[in-house]
């Protein structure tokens, strides 16, 4: 292109220092952005992808930067460092010429404003708007981003939507202002595969209306290749390829790029032999209750009339769309759902409906659950010591200290991390090593049943493909039966027995992996599938 870039990154450095070391996260990167171009970022989980998108909004204060990162809007021909410029100069740029979707929504959103609320602020701030008109026009833009009965999300808090919802949210937000450039982190992770599609051809058509450009940080290489036009890959804060994306998708040039092209989830079961059932629902229905007034209630029936069975061993996949109730359904089956639930459920021969948390909490120890965003469910006060030790305290209280730091050792080492890091906080770790540890802390107790609720969607391929081996491995050598709450389906295929779909709070179809993902009988069913493997470029 001979065009001016939009945004040129120049020899661009990140390090970070500590008491104890110094940690190079970007090492002299270079690439173009120009205008109306979507250009994606690959590469394994702190390969220093994200890294290098905070530092175009000057978004890591902790960190030393040197290099150039030189912005020329639209409207002027004369660029600016933004390494350079004042915190109130930022200030104004932010949100308004380049905008940015985070990659964790519920840490990118105030848990203490509803999200119409946050929308409209942004709107107010740049544009001038009225709070009526911001929030009308907040209203319009959950509803361009897919979020069903926008007016009556906008008056909800972040902890009140699904993870789905919270995703296109922040996609609203980052939106607003109709920004020249989109830094987008990991935009999709929490959508399952038709929003993903409708979120997608959104921004395309904003980028085609408004000539944004898209920065796309992503571990989705099928989307890369449908939705960039160029692509950078980073392996250790180095860019070590960049070109083309059909050239590069095609022919490969560095060794690095060719292992990350290769890593797909590929099928790693097989035939179980039969074993005892260790789960039975009967006619689970959950719903929720919502004051709509001072005399009035609203009723939300977010699972009506489910049936599932489940065998020690057996991998049970649960897929539908964002807000169809399978976090729902697994957290019922848990005993932690805030609903009001009702029906049949039996574990391992013992009734569970109406039990109260006292009777439960000895169970509980034989169901554990792994959540889809570890940084938010471990602890950032407690090491990861502390963090795989306090189960075994509660849970086995006759163990000595010495013995419950062997059995911490031992699961450090099973799950593939080193045992340096007993000492260690979350933050000081990747998000695949987060999941990692995430699932060390429910399989150290031993449990019988394992809720996995979307436990790969935040990582990249190569670091995805790793932990779905480590929960075979583990499931085979203990004996566990997983429940898989996943909107991907390459992952069910992978991993899963059985599947169960799920649409509107209703099981739709149900049967083995094979049969459901090569022969779907349901007309929904058949949408899925084409949504998640549509290789056609956008």
């Amino acid at each position: 292109m001979t065009m001016t870039p939009l945004l040129a990154i120049r020899d661009l450095s990140v390090e970070f220092s500590t008491d104890a070391q110094r940690h190079q996260a970007v090492r002299q990167i270079s690439l173009d952005i120009y205008p109306g171009e979507r250009f994606a970022l690959v590469g394994e989980s702190g390969s220093g992808k994200t890294v290098t998108a905070l530092s175009i909004l000057r978004l890591l204060p902790d960190a030393e930067t040197s290099g150039q990162i030189l912005w020329t809007p639209k409207a002027s021909a004369n660029s600016r460092d933004l390494l350079q410029c004042t915190e109130r100069e930022l200030r104004g740029l932010r949100g308004q010429e380049i905008a940015m979707i985070f990659q964790e929504p519920m840490s990118a959103l105030n848990p203490l404003f509803t999200v119409g609320q946050q929308i409209a602020e942004v709107l107010e701030h740049h544009r001038g708007l009225s709070r009526k008109a911001a929030l009308e026009r907040a209203i319009e833009l959950l509803d361009r981003t897919g979020v069903d009965e926008p007016k009556r999300r906008a008056g909800a808090y972040p902890h009140q939507l699904s993870g789905g919802q919270r995703q296109r949210v922040v996609i609203a937000m980052a939106l607003a202002c109709a920004p020249q450039l989109l830094i987008a982190d990991e935009p999709t992770t929490a959508l399952d595969v038709t929003i993903r599609e409708q979120v997608l051809e959104l921004l395309l058509h904003l980028q085609r209306e408004d000539g944004m450009a898209i920065l796309l940080i992503t571990h989705d290489l099928p989307l890369v290749e449908r939705f960039a036009q160029r692509v950078g890959v980073m392996q250790q804060g180095q860019l070590v390829e960049q070109g083309a994306t059909e050239a590069l998708f095609s022919s490969p040039q560095h060794d690095y790029t060719q292992r990350l092209l290769a890593s797909q989830p590929e099928r790693m079961i097989t035939t179980i032999e039969d074993s005892r059932q260790i789960l039975d629902v009967k006619g689970l229905r959950c719903r929720f209750s919502n004051s709509t007034g001072w005399w009035s209630r609203r009723e939300f029936v977010a699972v009506e009339h489910a049936d599932l069975a489940l065998r020690k061993g057996e991998t049970l996949g649960i897929v539908g769309e964002s807000g169809s109730g399978k976090t729902t359904l697994g957290l019922a089956l848990l005993g932690l759902s805030s609903a009001k639930v009702s029906g049949g459920i039996t574990f391992d021969g013992q009734s569970l409906a109406g039990q109260s948390q006292a009777t439960l909490r000895p169970m509980r120890k034989r169901m554990q659950v792994v959540f889809q965003d570890p940084f938010s469910s471990l602890s950032p006060r407690m090491t990861v010591g502390q963090i795989l030790e306090e189960g075994l305290r509660l849970h086995f209280p006759a163990l000595t200290a010495d013995e419950r730091e062997a059995r911490v050792l031992e699961m450090l080492r099973e799950v593939g991390l080193p045992e340096n890091s007993i000492g260690r906080y979350p933050h000081e770790f990747s998000g695949g090593q987060r999941q990692r540890i995430a699932i060390a802390r429910a399989v150290i107790l031993q449990p019988d049943l394992v809720v996995l609720d979307e436990p790969t969607s935040a990582l990249d391929v190569s670091i995805q493909q790793q932990v779905l081996e480590l929960l075979v491995r583990l499931q085979r050598r203990h004996g566990m039966a997983y429940l898989l709450i996943t909107h991907d389906l390459a992952v069910i295929g992978a991993i899963a027995h059985r599947v169960l779909v799920m649409h509107q709070g209703k099981v739709v179809e149900s049967g083995s992996t094979s049969d459901v993902l090569h022969h779907p009988q349901m007309d929904y069913t058949r949408r899925l599938i084409r949504a998640a493997f549509a290789k056609e470029k956008l």
